[in-house]
């Protein structure tokens, strides 16, 4: 019997031991995202799953899985920017879609869980879509007033998670015709957060698409240092664009090339640009200049070639993007996980010819 009870007694604190040492494992996380800064160098977009996707149900909640996660933490990223949709996370009433909400937590779980940090994207709002004509957020004061309450409401959710594993990004490519409206409304979302949020780290980028043309616009509250600059680069269009179905490239039948002459066989003025590591670097100047200046973080959040249609030149453009970005100690982001258009995984989920480039094995 005496023995039995010391059997007993040992598997318990045994159990026990094995308790606070799971318990520990988590602290030790939870506490190293919440004293570290949020830094991020490499990463990608997990994109068309909550936003710009018509999948519901089943098929979405199968899209993305932990599966998915630990495998970018495989590659060698360190962290994971997540476009949601209005559409997708709150009815029309600003009712949560609890559904919605319910996939991005179980995102940023299993990315704390790998220890990947992660950029929140409101991606497209119903009152402004970067390509559509119509954008009433910029005349309409209700949907300004709309947008700062969907932050308000996400912040409240996402609040939980340290300032050290998630950052915010107000809006993704903000398209108004006069710069001032973009760093009015930005403003007025900064002011707000501060109050929520002191210490979370916001993504913020300029008007007209993220551009790094128009960063000569951009208005950046100074003294803030809890702030990333975020541009987005897709040039040469004809490049990374080649015959994408939302363009005017759609019919195009030039011969691409990189770098170089942009169109071999061109007769255009426009077609017989030269493209060059050189020529990328300078069309970024302005972002590079204003983070000098304000000595802060920046960030590519955006980079792709659609399709394969030119692989060599595809390719030689990576290579020279992501050289630029590690001479500019830019983080970034490619557009994106998966997807056969971007993706850096096919339809099987295997990689790309572009993926070691990207993870800077090129």
């Amino acid at each position: 019997m005496r023995k039995y009870l010391l059997c007993s007694t040992l598997i318990s604190l045994a159990c026990l031991l094995l308790i606070s040492c799971g318990g520990s494992k988590d602290a030790v996380k939870e506490k190293a995202f919440a004293n570290e800064a949020f830094r991020i160098k490499r990463g990608t977009n997990i994109a068309h799953w909550l936003s710009q996707s018509k999948r519901r149900g089943a098929e979405r909640d199968a899209f993305i899985t932990e599966k998915d996660i630990k495998y970018i933490d495989s590659l060698g990223f360190d962290h994971v920017r997540l476009p949601i949709d209005e559409e997708q996370m709150w009815d029309e009433t600003g009712k949560r879609n609890e559904d919605a909400f319910a996939l991005m937590k179980n995102c940023l779980d299993w990315c704390s869980d790998a220890g990947l940090r992660v950029v929140i994207d409101l991606h497209i709002l119903r009152s402004h879509h970067f390509n559509e004509g119509d954008k009433p957020l910029w005349t309409k004061p209700a949907e300004q007033d709309k947008f700062i309450m969907l932050w308000k409401d996400l912040s409240s959710f996402l609040k939980e998670y340290p300032n050290g594993m998630v950052a915010y990004e107000p809006m993704n490519e903000p398209v108004a015709d006069d710069p001032e409206q973009w760093n009015n409304l930005l403003a007025r979302l900064i002011d707000s957060v501060r109050i929520w949020e002191p210490a979370r780290v916001l993504v913020l980028g300029s008007n007209r698409w993220q551009s790094a043309a128009t960063f000569d616009t951009f208005r950046v509250p100074e003294n803030d240092t809890n702030l990333i600059l975020s541009y987005h680069f897709y040039e040469p269009f004809f490049l990374t664009h080649y015959k994408a179905a939302w363009t005017n490239l759609k019919d195009f039948e030039g011969k691409v090339n990189y770098p170089g002459q942009i169109v071999l066989d061109g007769k255009l003025p426009e077609h017989k640009k030269i493209y060059t590591i050189d020529t990328l670097e300078y069309m970024m100047r302005k972002p590079f200049a204003m983070a000098e200046k304000m000595k802060l973080p920046l960030y590519c959040g955006e980079f792709g070639v659609f399709l394969d249609h030119f692989p060599e030149a595809k390719l030689s453009w990576y290579r020279d993007m992501v050289t630029i970005f590690e001479k500019h100690n830019v983080a970034y982001a490619n557009w994106n996980y998966k997807s056969t258009a971007f993706g850096i995984v096919d339809d099987k989920g295997l990689p790309t010819p572009k993926t070691n480039i990207l993870l800077g094995k090129k």
